[in-house]
């Protein structure tokens, strides 16, 4: 079965900022994108925010996004999420693809850092040759 894209929001408060995710499901694929809001935002705030923005979110790298399964018995869903949580660890997809992005986001810095680094020394180094050969230009 195909699933059309789904797209939801969930606003929390995460000391001292309020927090909105965005979780985007298209092909059984999760996108997610984090937004800052600061102080607690207005339903017709985050409405406004939605309408405006959504089109130019930049979503994380997309991961598999498990199909639920709805199922009547609450006590039964509560032990296997107990259970699922024993194996997988502590946060959800999303918060596990936004981890994941910040890890690359971190990555892509350090590279872009050291061959920032790698380029000023090699200016350094070829402004000092060529004080050195000015130098010997008198003599």
């Amino acid at each position: 079965m195909n699933e059309a894209g789904r797209s939801s929001l969930t606003v929390y408060f995460e000391e001292p900022f309020w927090v909105g995710v965005v979780e985007r499901v298209e092909g059984g694929r999760l996108s997610v994108f984090k937004i800052t809001f600061g102080a607690e935002p207005r339903d017709a705030e985050i409405y406004a925010f939605v309408l405006r923005y959504y089109a130019g979110l930049r979503f994380g790298a997309a991961v598999k996004a498990e199909q639920k399964e709805k199922r009547a018995n609450p006590k039964k869903r509560q032990r296997d999420i107990k259970k699922q949580l024993q194996h997988q660890g502590v946060g959800t997809k999303a918060q596990q693809a936004l981890k994941m992005q910040h890890e690359q986001n971190k990555l892509e810095k350090r590279v872009k850092r050291k061959e920032q680094r790698a380029e000023q020394a090699e200016r350094l180094f070829e402004l000092k040759q060529q004080k050195k050969k000015e130098k010997h230009k008198g003599h």
